[in-house]
């Protein structure tokens, strides 16, 4: 559950609630990217997962894991000026960011 403005917001049936990540206009190398650029995956932090989600232990995400996610399922959420919260299918999440010390 998130806490946001006096509302309490939980995830229902396999989904995630997540706060994407500032955009970048410019990249690591240097480049401007347009407006007009439209990556197909955002990076996000979950911050709420749905009881089901947190109950199986296949699905190895946790409160505050960055991840890649699918943004084309996304519902945005707007009880933020930012509008930076979406509410998505577990499965639109395509990765997890680790730690080394993580996958040993």
């Amino acid at each position: 559950m998130e806490k946001t403005n006096n509302t309490i917001i939980e995830p229902m049936c396999g989904r995630v609630l997540v706060r994407k990540d500032d955009d970048k206009s410019i990249t690591k190398g240097g480049i401007v990217l347009p407006d007009s650029v439209k990556i197909p995956t955002i990076t996000a932090r979950i911050v709420a997962i749905a009881a089901d989600v947190e109950a199986d232990i296949t699905i190895p995400l946790s409160v505050y894991d960055k991840v890649i996610v699918d943004p084309s399922g996304a519902i945005p959420v707007e009880l933020e000026s930012d509008n930076k919260l979406f509410i998505i299918p577990v499965a639109d999440v395509v990765a997890r960011f680790a730690t080394a010390e993580e996958w040993e």
